[in-house]
């Protein structure tokens, strides 16, 4: 899943008005942002194969320590330690961020070919495979988004007009963001660049997400 791991962030706001929503956008995509730079260290493998799925040009080959189900509850149990005991230090606010972490391998699971695997890259391996059709992977992600989008205006007021209208818009270019990446072609074979361009959108969606949220109350 692309865009609509930000789904969770947006819902998840409501339950806990006081937690960041820039660094819910970076929770959600958390096992993401760890496996871009595992592949160029050559922890985990991904192989670029241009029209793989229908959806994506790449198969997700080796990646155990970041999107099994044991790494994402380990990398959510981590992320409620920190925002707990050493950054925020609440518990209400923890929970939500470690719970944003584990929404990424729900998520996933919906839409990956059997690549999931529970603990190791040996055990079995799960996915739904809903990549291989793209018109219905767009139409998930983007009701997840619209019907996030929809809880989060409906939980939080805005201050200037830069919040009334700016998430709307925001998620808009988030949805034209996710024509490119499921219907759009092969854009390189390169791994650095693959990764390059992952890390630096989930940082910047994520600073724009955090700005955004400062306009609502």
């Amino acid at each position: 899943m692309f865009v609509g791991h930000y789904a969770a962030s947006l819902a998840l706001k409501k339950f806990e008005k006081r937690a960041s929503l820039g660094v819910l956008f970076l929770a959600v995509q958390l096992v993401d942002i760890l496996f871009f730079p595992f592949v160029l260290l050559g922890i985990e493998r991904i192989n670029i194969i241009e029209n793989y799925t229908q959806s994506t040009h790449f198969q997700l080959e080796y990646m155990p320590f970041t999107h099994s189900l044991l790494g994402s509850a380990l990398w959510a149990a981590a992320a409620y330690a920190l925002f707990r005991w050493v950054f925020i230090k609440n518990h209400a606010i923890a929970l939500v961020v470690a719970l944003a972490v584990f929404s990424h391998w729900v998520l996933d699971l919906v839409v990956h070919t059997p690549d999931l695997p529970l603990w190791s890259d040996s055990s079995l391996k799960l996915g739904f495979g809903l990549w291989n059709n793209a018109i219905a992977t767009y139409v998930l992600e983007a009701a997840l988004l619209l019907g996030a989008l929809s809880v989060y205006l409906k939980s939080t007021t805005a201050s200037t007009a830069t919040g009334r209208y700016g998430m709307g818009v925001f998620v808009v270019f988030l949805l034209l963001v996710n024509v490119l990446n499921i219907f759009g072609p092969l854009g390189s074979d390169s791994k650095v660049q693959l990764a390059v361009s992952a890390l630096a959108a989930y940082f910047v969606f994520a600073a724009v997400a955090f700005w955004l949220d400062k306009k609502r109350n």
